[in-house]
């Protein structure tokens, strides 16, 4: 190596920042602080609780149309004590399963302090049969007792999903309410109503001020 190009080598390997390159990255430092303390400070939890339910939302929709392509029979499973719902399959077997190889149709949790409730009650779907192809399903939308056998744990259905999300395109009614209930503070509540009547896209309401849309 020749010194003179040597010389330039080192030179520039111990010339340092300069003064603006140092401005810059302060900048760059500065707006994504910014970035963070805005997300993390400046979304209220109505704007939180917003978007669970509207995830919920698209998961439905997005499920729906998966059942039409693939002419497969799912359900949405709603646990209000524990707060969580996960969707499920109907298998060749006609025996509810997880849904495994997709992560985004697998359990969520509701974050706390949010939690919701499902509304079956008056609704449309039990004056028409069009939705039940099958001799799966008792009134009381659940898969019937006749041919399970009661051994291990293991082999034992998974209950089964409160809302049907059918082949043809259908969805069964629900109201689901998603609420945010401070237990003290400034923070007033919050309610978020998802709604389906028949075939997608579900509606969203809210926020709310009380629980009751009607």
């Amino acid at each position: 190596m020749r010194p003179v190009f040597r010389q330039q080598i080192i030179s520039f390997s111990q010339r340092g920042f300069t003064l603006l390159e140092v401005l810059l990255v302060l900048l760059l430092m500065g707006l994504a602080s910014s970035y963070v303390v805005f997300n993390v400070f400046g979304t209220s939890e109505a704007d939180r609780l917003k978007q669970e339910a509207s995830r919920l939302q698209v998961l439905i929709d997005m499920a729906s149309d998966y059942a039409v392509l693939n002419q497969q029979e799912l359900g949405l499973r709603i646990e209000e004590k524990d707060n969580f719902y996960q969707f499920m399959l109907l298998d060749e077997d006609d025996r509810w399963q997880l849904i495994e190889e997709e992560e985004i149709y697998q359990k969520r949790v509701l974050p706390e302090p949010f939690t919701f409730q499902l509304n079956l009650d008056d609704l449309p779907w039990l004056e028409e049969d069009r939705l039940f192809d099958r001799e799966l399903f008792d009134e009381e939308l659940s898969v019937s007792d006749e041919g399970v056998d009661i051994g291990n744990e293991e082999d034992k259905p998974l209950p089964p999903p409160q809302v049907l999300i059918m082949s043809s395109g259908e969805v069964t009614p629900f109201t689901l309410t998603f609420n945010y209930e401070p237990g003290f503070g400034s923070d007033t509540p919050a309610y978020f109503v998802l709604m389906n009547e028949d075939v997608p896209p579900l509606s969203l309401e809210g926020p709310l001020e009380t629980p009751d849309v009607n």
